[in-house]
C-alpha cells in the first residue's frame, strides 16, 4: 500500500514537472537554421542547453527553414502555434526579404500577423532585427530597419535591434560565402538574444 502511495505520489511529481515545462519557438531562416553547420551547433541548441544550464525547464522548438521569408513564416506559424502551444516565439525573419528587395511595408504586414497569431495564442514574442548590407542604399536600407523598431514600439514586444550584431561583417564570424554567421558567431548569436529572451521565461 505504502509503495502504491509513493508510486502515485512521484507519478504526480513527475506529471507536474512535465506541464510546467515550457516551449521556445524559433521561427527563422538559415541563420536560426544553421546553415553550412551541424544543427546541433547553431545558435537555437545552444539556446537550449543555456535553458538547462540557467534551471529552465523549456525545450527549444527550431522551426526554421534556410531561405524561408516572413511570408512563408506567417503562412507556417498557424500550424506551429497549434501543434507546439509555445509560451515564448522568437521571430528571426526577414533577411531574405530584403536580399531579395521586397517591400519593407510587405515584411512590416507579415511580421505584424506573426505576432498577433503569438500572442492570441497566448505566446510572448521577441522579434530579432536585422539590418542589410550598405550596397542596397540608404533609403531602403533605413525603410528595412525601421520595420523591426516600429513594430517593437508599436506592438510592444521584446527586441533585438541587430541580431547580428558582433557577427554581420567581422572578420572571422561570417562563413566564407559572407553571408552566414560561422561556428564561431553562434555563441555571440546566443549571447545577443538572451538578454532580451530571459525575462520572457
Amino acid at each position: 500500500m505504502r509503495a502504491g502511495l509513493i508510486g502515485a505520489a512521484l507519478c504526480l511529481m513527475m506529471w507536474g514537472q512535465a506541464a510546467l515545462a515550457g516551449t521556445v519557438l524559433v521561427v527563422g531562416d538559415s541563420i536560426s537554421a544553421a546553415f553550412g553547420l551541424d544543427t546541433r551547433q547553431g545558435w537555437a541548441a545552444l539556446l537550449e542547453k543555456r535553458l538547462a544550464d540557467e534551471g529552465f525547464s523549456h525545450r527549444v522548438v527550431n522551426a526554421s527553414i534556410s531561405g524561408d521569408t516572413s511570408a512563408g513564416g506567417a503562412a507556417r506559424l498557424p500550424r506551429l502555434l497549434a501543434e507546439h502551444k509555445p509560451d515564448v516565439v522568437i521571430l528571426e525573419l526577414g533577411g531574405n526579404d530584403g536580399l531579395r528587395g521586397q517591400p519593407p511595408a510587405q515584411l512590416q504586414q507579415n511580421l505584424a500577423t506573426m505576432i498577433d497569431l503569438s500572442r492570441d495564442s497566448g505566446a510572448k514574442v521577441l522579434l530579432l532585427g536585422m539590418l542589410l548590407p550598405p550596397n542596397y542604399g540608404v533609403r531602403y536600407t533605413t525603410a528595412f530597419a525601421n520595420v523591426y523598431k516600429n513594430l517593437a514600439e508599436e506592438k510592444q514586444v521584446a527586441f533585438v535591434p541587430f541580431f547580428l550584431e558582433g557577427v554581420g561583417g567581422v572578420r572571422g564570424m561570417m562563413q566564407t560565402d559572407g553571408i552566414h554567421p560561422a561556428l564561431k558567431a553562434q555563441p555571440v548569436l546566443l549571447e545577443n538574444a538572451w538578454p532580451a529572451l530571459e525575462p520572457l521565461l
